[in-house]
């Protein structure tokens, strides 16, 4: 799918979706952000506009100068993973259905612990089955073990992890589309 297909395709999501993430999602992954955060992969700009003072970074310039016109802070990141941002400036990074996109997600992560400040917050959220087989754009499928595996390379420690939109199930991973896996992480102390 290309940077514009994919653009149109989230711009065409179903009225049902946006309630479910402004109205059970986001204030769920709200809790877990603190002070100055940034959205990877911020997309249409969902996060940006129910959470004020989020920043956000994407790879699609389109959705990029989308988010612009409706008055977000957002940039562009790099193809590579590579963020816009000095060393040391986040408190929270969100990582929302933006992980298995990529096949080799070391240079993100890697960026990801350079931008936020020591002992800061790494939200993340894969698909289950159902939602990760849905999009073909997708690369990699994380299993709840293998997602803290791969992000604890990096130093990050999980503190908490849950399921949307109910629980963690096997059976709803297959069965809904909207079913991810969230993991709380924390950087570590230096």
């Amino acid at each position: 799918m290309s940077l514009e297909e994919y653009s149109e395709y989230l711009q065409s999501r179903r009225w049902t979706g946006d309630l479910y993430r402004r109205r059970w999602l986001y204030p769920r992954l709200r809790r877990h952000l603190k002070g100055r955060t940034l959205d990877i992969g911020a997309g249409i700009g969902d996060m940006l506009a129910f959470r004020p003072g989020t920043e956000g970074v994407d790879i699609n310039p389109q959705l990029v100068a989308y988010c612009r016109s409706r008055g977000f802070d957002i940039d562009l990141m790099g193809m590579d993973g590579s963020l816009p941002h000095p060393d040391n400036v986040f408190a929270s990074v969100l990582l929302d259905n933006v992980l298995e996109h990529v096949a080799d997600p070391a240079s993100l992560l890697a960026e990801i612990r350079r931008v936020l400040i020591p002992q800061g917050t790494l939200l993340v959220g894969v698909p289950g089955e159902r939602g990760f087989a849905a999009d073909s754009d997708h690369k990699r499928f994380y299993t709840y073990p293998d997602l803290v595996h791969t992000v604890g390379e990096y130093g990050f420690i999980e503190k908490a992890s849950f399921a949307m939109p109910l629980w963690r199930s096997p059976v709803l991973s297959r069965k809904l589309r909207m079913y991810c896996e969230y993991v709380h992480f924390q950087a570590p102390a230096v």
